[in-house]
């Protein structure tokens, strides 16, 4: 039996919300598979995305291995994310023009070469660290085009009222694949090196691709009226500036992965200095983080609708620089598992309601291009991120580069309460 729900408002949206008023079990957390195109998308993603992992895990070794550079560790997953900068409006404006499958074919067939061309590097012997970073930016130009137009896909391939668990499932996928990847990359790096975990990760896109190709969707059709392709793009751009509860939520999600999402391209360091730890003990590092995620994203699933998204997305924030300036002064291996796996069930529970909230809010015809500016904010807090993470723990220290960055989070997440709550007693 169905779940029976009540209407009540949204405090982020203003749109009136479902929220159910019956037993809550299990079976909700995965409703959204109930979707034939989300169920294909699902496990494809799914397989995917641990190769993904995987390759992200070698590469940040193997560079931190060939260099013993903090600062070139952040300047080439910099150089990987940068793309989006320039490439995510336009990949967003192309999402409401065109058909999002085909977009999302090109650009995992684009990220599936890239793939395949590190590992004949690493096994041919060319890959230096100037060849990783010319990957990384073509890698990166794929992810421009893919990112908005995923993230507006789901709501097609799952529906409005399921959109909160299918992209927290999205997510737990997600870190379900930070678990296993990094796990694996560590182990095999030892045993066979960082080539093989790049060509796993190029053969993990076939299942992506051919679930996108299986899926049954209506027939695309393209709106008669639209502006230059310059216009149509840029109306995204003054819809999220001018719209203010959009406009608080991307602002809030840059300065957190700014400052708070970039502890990742340091871990190798903290790992390896710090902890003393080699390369599975990197990727047991990486793979708490994701532990703790994927047990937030399941939670989301099931319970996420049952509280205020601001408490939420705020709360998760908190949780997260906490837990992060914990880690940055533990020494004991064991006891930074613990705290990385708050922290990435933290992150997750901001990065899960913010995203919700923010396609919820947007008219349809929009949804692409608010997550173009979304996939645009994301893929500059990556090399922003990256370059301040690698400056500081180069300068100061990694420790100190955490920490840092955990208060300036706590503080950000602060900032923005006091600011929509004084826009509603203004309001008010």
């Amino acid at each position: 039996m169905p779940t029976e729900t009540a209407r009540v408002p949204e405090d982020i949206s203003g749109r009136l919300r479902r929220l159910p008023v019956g037993e809550i079990t299990w079976r909700h957390t995965f409703r959204a598979l109930r979707h034939r195109n989300y169920r294909l998308f699902f496990w494809g993603q799914l397989v995917s995305l641990i190769g993904t992992w995987m390759q992200q895990t070698a590469m940040s070794w193997f560079v931190y291995e060939i260099t013993n550079s903090k600062f070139l560790l952040g300047a080439i997953a910099a150089v990987g994310s940068a793309p989006m900068m320039l490439f995510a409006i336009w990949g967003g404006s192309l999402a409401d023009l065109y058909s999002k499958r085909s977009i999302l074919i090109a650009t995992q067939t684009a990220q599936m070469i890239c793939a395949f061309l590190l590992a004949a590097g690493v096994w041919a012997g060319f890959a230096t660290p100037l060849f990783i970073m010319i990957i990384a930016g073509l890698n990166g130009i794929a992810w421009g085009f893919d990112m908005p137009a995923r993230q507006a896909f789901t709501v097609e391939m799952a529906s409005r009222e399921d959109l909160l668990n299918a992209i927290s499932l999205n997510s737990s996928i997600v870190n379900g694949a930070r678990v296993v990847g990094p796990s694996v990359a560590g182990l095999l790096i030892g045993a066979v090196g960082v080539a093989m975990c790049f060509f796993l990760n190029g053969l993990s896109f076939v299942a992506v691709i051919v679930g996108l190709l299986m899926m049954r969707l209506p027939p695309f059709q393209r709106p008669s009226h639209i502006a230059s392709a310059t216009e149509h793009a840029w109306n995204g751009v003054v819809y999220a500036a001018k719209h203010q509860r959009v406009r608080t939520i991307l602002l809030l999600f840059l300065l957190i992965g700014i400052f708070g999402w970039s502890y990742a391209v340091i871990m190798p360091a903290f790992a390896r200095d710090v902890l003393g730890r080699g390369a599975n003990g990197y990727g047991l590092l990486m793979s708490a983080s994701g532990s703790g995620a994927l047990v937030g994203a399941l939670i989301v699933a099931t319970y996420g609708h049952l509280f205020p998204p601001r408490k939420l997305a705020l709360g998760g924030v908190w949780i997260f620089s906490v837990a992060l300036v914990a880690f940055s002064f533990s020494r004991n291996f064991y006891v930074a598992l613990a705290f990385l796996f708050a922290a990435g069930f933290g992150m997750l529970l901001f990065f899960s309601t913010s995203n919700t909230a923010l396609q919820t809010i947007v008219p349809d015809e929009m949804r692409g291009r608010v997550m173009g500016v979304w996939s645009l904010i994301f893929g500059a807090m990556i090399p922003l991120g990256s370059l301040e993470a690698g400056a500081v723990a180069h300068w100061l220290g990694t420790p100190f580069a955490l920490a840092f960055g955990g208060i300036i989070c706590a503080v950000s997440a602060l900032v923005t309460l006091l600011v929509i709550q004084r826009r509603e007693t203004a309001s008010g």
